[in-house]
């Protein structure tokens, strides 16, 4: 059994805050009351350190020194969440402690003379302490942020040689501080000698506890390669040794190792995240047992509240760029302690200034430290205020899922496949406490990883989830809806759902589903299966499917338009559902959310008034409707450039399909012209060819009303449909 010697200190609900991860919001401890730092853009076991600048008052880096042995002190609180180095941690709190008592006096001596009452060597001294304090409050940070204890003891031996260097550097600064110089008590000086020798003499090594767990940890991988199942017994002992104790646990590993995985470019290391993750992943599915719907809650309100009680604390002044005055997008940190935007410091120093805008102190060095406690602090005041994110930071919040179509360890494909074999039994499992638990676990386990999706759909799991979309347990059914989403984005799943007859439990689900939530993702579904073309004409053969979706266009929320909208254009693809959508009264809703405030919901409807324009019959009842003039409004006034050229596109076919009625109509629209010309400046090469030849027919038009019987001219060319 492993074994290990505690931290016996009071126990407090305490933990670092880690990278908001994409699979599902972890952790359910309190944030630290002395640091609520967030590392989010940290890699692991990476050591950022800013050296203090060379004319830095002595007063200002005792306290910054003092902040930051508290800071460490303060890991008391979190004993319970040192599952390695347990000894290295404890000889951490020591020296720190000792040390927060000194500096407690060297304070008191700077107080009284000024700052120049400390030497040059006791500053120079003080200076390398408070770098090798900002490493070692890394190094515990790591060693207690969510979801990465397994990681931590597979890098045990890395992580005790950190320890080691911490302590020897700690001695070292301590060493060379000219004591008797610096006026402190006799008992503070033979404190720091004492500490100095103990410090640069201390041997961190791997300890026994964590090198039985390692070499267990392999065993078990190497079963996995050979596709046996490993023992629980010793399964269950590394991860008691470990602490991860349930079902949240296990997903906040398996959460930060994908993360780790896509965020990884060495090909040695992405091989031995896949296998923890792998091995992760199986324990999740053979070991626990969760009630899903309660934990998601119970995490959703935890972090509602931990970011709202931060935002109402903020002064959006102290996040704005002291240089731009704009909210910060990518804070980072100067030598003097200051933080500015990226792009604007950048251009600072670019223009050959070495001087902090705020303080005028010349920058010992250009590097830049991102401040990622300021960045998340931002992140919550612009959700909480409903500040909307620039095009282009959303393209940096896209992850490249590439990385997660195949494992890069034989382990993690033989683990993850028992998983999922596991999983999708426990979906036919005659204890209907399983199917919630199991439903969710599919549900996270295949939001961002494309090979988990590729083994659930493998081992079963849609024929039962599709069974599971008519549970009577909201939770169930909505868990259920979920996954069955994240694996239809594989397209063998989506092939399967049709071959299995899911489409119309699917619609079933998207009608009467217990919760909103589940009903918008049953619209995605229908979506996604809509590539299919015996999928597209299914749907449409069910009367009441189209119906659902043109309801869910008028009365649902954001996603759930959108969610119906994009499955009405995926329908379009099949002529045959065009006029079984125009008679379920599609172009009115569609018309009124032209002038919606969220030009992504804009330029979807405009992409399917241009697809219905392009039939005769879909030209008349646009015709008839107030849809025109609405795509003309949409043409003057609209920021979206797609919605413009969908616009442009639905106009044309108009002309193309509607005959002399539309002409007219068009004609009578003062505005259009001028759009049009103002339209050929900015558009794309492809639109802005639609837009010429839509001017010329509406020339044409013109000329031949002006001198009656020559008739309305031709209009040549296809209409290409853009969306």
């Amino acid at each position: 059994m492993f074994c290990s010697n505690d931290l016996h200190e009071k126990k407090l609900p305490f933990d670092f805050q880690e990278e908001k991860l994409p699979l599902i919001l972890l952790l359910l401890r309190s944030p630290p009351p002395l640091m609520n730092h967030r590392f989010s853009d940290r890699r692991i076991l990476k050591f950022p350190a800013v050296h203090p600048c060379s004319n830095v008052s002595a007063s200002t880096l005792i306290s910054d020194l003092s902040n930051i042995a508290g800071d460490i002190y303060a890991f008391r609180c979190s004993s319970e969440f040192f599952a390695t180095h347990r000894r290295a941690a404890r000889e951490s709190l020591r020296q720190a402690g000792l040390l927060l008592a000194f500096l407690d006096d060297v304070r008191s001596v700077a107080a009284v003379g000024a700052a120049a009452t400390l030497p040059s060597a006791a500053m120079l001294g003080l200076s390398d302490l408070h770098v090798t304090l900002q490493k070692l409050r890394l190094i515990l940070a790591d060693c207690t942020r969510g979801g990465t204890r397994l990681l931590i003891l597979m890098n045990a031996g890395r992580v005790a040689g950190e320890f080691a260097s911490v302590f020897r550097s700690i001695g070292t600064a301590l060493d060379v501080l000219p004591l008797d110089a610096m006026d402190l008590s006799k008992d503070s000086c033979d404190l720091i000698r004492l500490l100095a020798c103990q410090a640069k003499r201390i041997e961190v090594g791997i300890e026994a506890a964590d090198d039985l767990a390692v070499r267990s940890v392999r065993s078990i991988l190497g079963q996995f390669v050979a596709g046996d199942s490993p023992n629980h017994n010793e399964f269950r002992r590394i991860l008691q040794h470990l602490k991860i104790n349930t079902w949240v646990d296990c997903f906040e590993e398996i959460a930060f190792l994908e993360e780790e995985i896509i965020a990884n470019e060495n090909a040695c290391e992405t091989a031995v995240l896949w296998s923890l993750m792998g091995l992760m992943i199986y324990s999740l599915a053979e070991l626990f047992d969760p009630s899903p719907d309660v934990r998601k809650r119970r995490l959703k309100e935890y972090y509602s509240q931990q970011d709202s009680a931060a935002v109402d604390l903020l002064n959006a002044d102290g996040l704005r760029c002291p240089i731009s005055l704009e909210l910060m997008k990518d804070p980072v940190t100067v030598t003097t302690g200051q933080t500015y935007d990226r792009t604007s410091i950048l251009r600072w120093l670019n223009s050959g200034n070495q001087t902090c805008p705020v303080t005028g102190e010349k920058l010992t060095s250009s590097d830049l430290v991102p401040n990622s406690a300021i960045r998340n602090l931002i992140g919550s005041y612009r959700h909480e205020n409903c500040l909307l994110i620039t095009k282009q930071e959303k393209h940096n919040l896209k992850r490249d899922l590439s990385k997660t179509l195949f494992p890069a360890s034989s382990a993690a494909v033989g683990a993850i496949r028992m998983a999922a074999v596991t999983l999708a039994r426990k979906l036919s499992s005659a204890e209907a406490d399983e199917h919630g638990m199991a439903a969710y676990a599919i549900r996270v386990l295949s939001k961002s990883n494309i090979f988990n999706r590729i083994c659930f759909i493998e081992a079963g799991a849609i024929q039962w989830l599709l069974f599971h979309l008519s549970s009577p347990q909201a939770p169930v059914q909505e868990n259920a809806v979920a996954a069955l989403l994240n694996l239809s984005k594989h397209p063998s799943a989506r092939t399967e759902i049709s071959e299995a007859g899911g489409v119309k439990p699917v619609v079933e689900a998207m009608k009467t589903a217990l919760k909103v939530e589940a009903k918008q993702n049953a619209a995605a579904i229908l979506f996604y299966i809509s590539s299919v073309k015996v999928s597209r004409e299914a749907i449409g053969e069910i009367p009441e499917a189209i119906l659902a979706l043109v309801e869910m266009v008028k009365n649902g929320t954001y996603r759930g338009k959108k969610n119906a909208i994009l499955t009405l254009y995926g329908l379009l693809l099949s002529p045959s559902n065009q006029a079984k959508i125009l008679a379920a009264d599609t172009i009115p809703a569609i018309a009124d959310l032209l002038s919606a405030e969220e030009d992504d919901l804009v330029s979807d409807c405009a992409g399917v008034l241009a697809k219905l324009a392009e039939t005769p019959d879909g030209s008349v009842a646009i015709t008839r409707s107030s849809a025109a003039a609405q795509l003309v409004h949409l043409l003057r006034t609209s920021a979206s450039r797609s919605g413009k050229e969908h616009a442009v596109a639905a106009l044309l076919s108009l002309c193309k399909n509607g005959g002399e009625k539309t002409m007219k109509l068009l004609e009578n629209m003062p505005l259009l012209m001028p759009a049009l010309y103002s339209f050929l400046g900015d558009g794309s090469p492809q639109a802005c060819k639609k837009a010429r030849s839509l001017l010329y027919h509406i020339h044409q038009f013109q000329d031949r009303a002006d001198r009656p019987g020559l008739g309305l001219p031709p209009v040549h060319g296809p209409v290409v449909p853009v969306l």
